[in-house]
């Protein structure tokens, strides 16, 4: 196609057809047959000249030609209607003998606000280019039927959202007969394109004519954000307790209650008769019953979903009990670490086999080694009778992948599957969690099967082979299904399971296409032109965050160093010897004693970068794993390396990378320790301080044998062994997905 787009310039040209209408604005610069337009509207048209100069810029190039799409024949028809079409509905709209003085100026700033809406929408990807012909050609098609006072429903109705949002957002037809319904219709159209914004749209638009058939077709996909419109006191939730359904009543009566939420998990249940609101009234005051109550409805609609039959509220109940589960349960087993398994583990003694495995599986960025090694695992299994295949088939081998990825890492794999009565059994599960990862909907069970592979690779050589074989084995398949997404899948797994083994020598940025993953050039850790490294370390007001605190500042209390800043929420330490670095860091704050002064501090430290223009590249979490995502919010693009001194899940490495697409991530499988972390820091800092390149495998050795006898080492996970979020980069980089997207 790039070759026709000169052909056809070139027969536009020779045709005579490039034309101008007024001033330096105008394609070509030349007259449209000698006209001028009268001078009390010779402005109007101005500001039309200057916006299709703005539409014309709009792909990045300040010149006569729109360039925004790959598509030459589309770039060519696009910057004609900018220019030609533009240019000639100006000339029709000054000649139609119809159109009184105040019509023709209504019609004329039509014309440039579409010009403006759509060099918004194009910059903001939110409008294809190639419909833009269209809106003129409807638009002049509009201005006639207007003239003869007939309503532009019809025309509106007939078109895409897109074509029609640009006439109606035009205010041309402002005072065209029957407007309201055209509006109407084009909201129809919006909710249609974006059922999600359903209740949103509704919400501002509360009098439409299809309200209450929306609403209950918008409850049955989004009852989460049914129950929050029905709380509201305004004319959405006054409509939403008057539709009669049962679904939306079920919500309403919920939302009507105080603890409205803690009944949402059993929504389908209740509104199919299977269960009663008083049902959940009878747990609500026991943890333990409403946890378990829970479990039952999980493995319930588990069964159903099996069948097809998705139940509503699938997913609130899961994230319900996710919630409960580390509040009630795994947060208590986590601070009592310290007391005998006795005491530390008596919560737990009345769950059942199931009641724990949901335990485990929800928490998996909370639940630190011992809590599940000593507690959760041991008792699971002893309540299952020690057989494994009975626990997954119990649970409908729900969320089992994410089973099979913590038993890798917690290094319980192999005696899980020894648990098997039979061998193959064993090897069909390792075979369902390897196969069937190009139907998910999202990346986390192919992560968890990348970041699983590391540590089975370590511990079970002939399993690793098999499951290198199995992601050989389904590239394979995909292959021939000519599958996308399975072919990306299992081609990066089975490269990164190369990897895994150093021998092979892969070159994962080679084969992938994204940065390096073995090491980082000390100049791209540089801030801006100033040569500086820039860290930002994170505290957090709790006794652990105090600890963590006073354990950083002696680091720096040697010749290398000195301190530069030192306010009440924030210091700073600069190196005087070897290369330019900056470390800051937020004071401790008592939550307890100054509750939200923590909040203030960190928010202190990050204004005073954000004036200054400095992004850090180097950013260090020193937390428990329930502030993780606090951090994980305040982390900027820049950042190339991110420590997390806690566990590294599927959904902590994504919303890193979606903060910074090219950060090297160093994370634990549990709350990191002082005792580890700061030699981690300490060697960082001397390594950039001396102007070092980052190579991580024998940086990991220094800092084994600096660490690595402390208790807890194994649980450091060093960036190039971190499949899971190589994974995440190399599939986005694959399959095309933009940092933004």
């Amino acid at each position: 196609m790039r070759s026709m787009y000169p052909t056809l310039r070139l027969l536009w040209v020779s045709m005579g057809l490039v034309v101008g209408l007024y001033g330096a604005a105008q394609s070509g610069g030349t007259d449209y047959k000698g006209f001028k337009p009268p001078i009390n509207r010779q402005l109007f048209h101005g500001y039309v000249d200057k916006e299709q100069k703005a539409a014309l810029r709009a792909d990045g190039h300040a010149d006569d030609q729109f360039t925004g799409t790959t598509n030459e024949e589309i770039n060519f028809l696009v910057t004609r209607a900018l220019t030609q079409t533009v240019d000639r509905l100006q000339y029709q709209i000054e000649k139609d003998s119809l159109s009184n003085h105040a019509k023709k100026v209504a019609y004329i700033r039509g014309l440039e606000r579409m010009l403006q809406n759509f060099t918004t929408s194009f910059k903001a990807h939110k409008f294809n280019p190639s419909s833009f012909p269209v809106v003129l050609d409807v638009y002049e098609t509009a201005i006639n039927e207007d003239e003869k006072n007939e309503s532009i429903e019809s025309l509106i109705d007939k078109q895409s959202y897109d074509v029609g949002n640009l006439l109606v957002g035009s205010g041309a037809f402002d005072n065209s007969i029957n407007l309201k319904n055209a509006r109407n219709a084009l909201l129809h159209k919006y909710i249609q394109l974006h059922p999600e914004r359903a209740f949103y749209t509704l919400k501002d638009n509360p009098d439409v004519p299809f309200r209450d058939s929306l609403i209950k077709v918008a409850a049955y996909k989004y009852p989460t954000q049914l129950y929050d419109f029905a709380q509201a006191n305004n004319k959405l939730g006054y409509a939403i307790k008057n539709v009669n359904d049962p679904l939306v009543k079920a919500v309403v009566k919920m939302a009507a209650s105080g603890s409205g939420q803690l009944y949402f998990p059993f929504l389908d249940n209740i509104v199919k008769g299977k269960q009663k609101i008083e049902d959940v009234n009878a747990v609500l005051g026991d943890d333990v019953k409403y946890y378990r109550l829970l479990v039952r409805t999980r493995i319930d609609y588990v069964a159903r979903a099996m069948n097809k039959d998705t139940a509503y509220g699938y997913t609130a109940l899961m994230k319900t009990l996710e919630r409960k589960a580390k509040d009630i349960f795994v947060r208590e087993i986590n601070a009592l670490h310290e007391s005998p398994d006795a005491v530390r583990f008596k919560i737990l003694q009345p769950l059942t086999a199931q009641e724990l495995y949901y335990l485990a599986v929800s928490s998996e960025d909370e639940i630190y080694t011992s809590s599940y090694v000593a507690g959760v695992y041991p008792l699971m299994m002893s309540k299952i009778g020690n057989r494994g295949d009975s626990l997954l088939a119990s649970v409908g081998f729900d969320r089992f992948k994410k089973f099979i990825k913590m038993a890798a890492g917690y290094n319980t794999l192999n005696d899980f599957l020894k648990s098997f009565p039979k061998g193959e059994d064993a090897q069909a599960v390792m075979t369902a969690f390897v196969n069937g990862l190009e139907k998910s909907e999202g990346l986390e069970d192919g992560v968890d099967v990348a970041d699983s592979y590391v540590n089975i690779s370590e511990r079970n050589k002939p399993l690793a082979n098999y499951v290198l074989s199995l992601a050989k084995s389904n590239y394979d398949k995909n292959l021939l299904k000519n599958n996308k997404q399975g072919i990306v899948m299992y081609n990066l797994l089975y490269k990164l399971f190369l990897s895994a083994d150093t021998s092979n020598n892969i070159d994962l940025s080679k084969e992938f296409g994204i940065p390096p993953v073995y090491n980082i050039n000390y100049k791209s850790l540089t801030n801006d032109s100033s040569g500086k490294v820039v860290m930002q370390v994170f505290f957090y007001g709790d006794e652990d965050g105090k600890m963590n605190f006073n354990g950083f500042i002696p680091a720096f209390a040697n010749g290398n160093w000195k301190k530069t800043d030192d306010n009440k929420y924030w210091l700073s330490f600069t190196s005087v010897k070897g290369k330019p670095m900056v470390v800051y860091a937020n004071k401790w704050m008592d939550d307890e004693k100054q509750p939200g002064e923590l909040d203030k501090a960190q928010e202190a430290l990050n204004s005073y970068l954000e004036e200054k223009g400095i992004q850090p590249t180097i950013v260090v979490h020193r937390g428990h794993s329930y502030w993780v995502s606090s951090t994980i919010e305040q982390i900027k693009p820049a950042a190339k390396i991110v420590i997390l001194g806690s566990c590294g899940g599927y959904n902590v490495i994504h919303d890193v990378l979606v903060h910074a697409p090219d950060a090297h991530i160093i994370a634990s499988k549990q709350t990191g320790k002082m005792f580890i972390n700061q030699p981690l820091l300490n060697i960082l800092d001397e390594k950039l301080r001396n102007g070092n390149n980052i190579d991580w495998i024998p940086f990991w050795n220094e800092f084994r044998a600096k660490a690595g006898k402390i208790e807890g080492f194994e649980d450091y996970i060093p960036p190039y062994k971190n499949l899971g979020a190589i994974f995440i980069k190399a599939y986005n980089s694959a399959m095309g997905v933009t940092d933004e997207e």
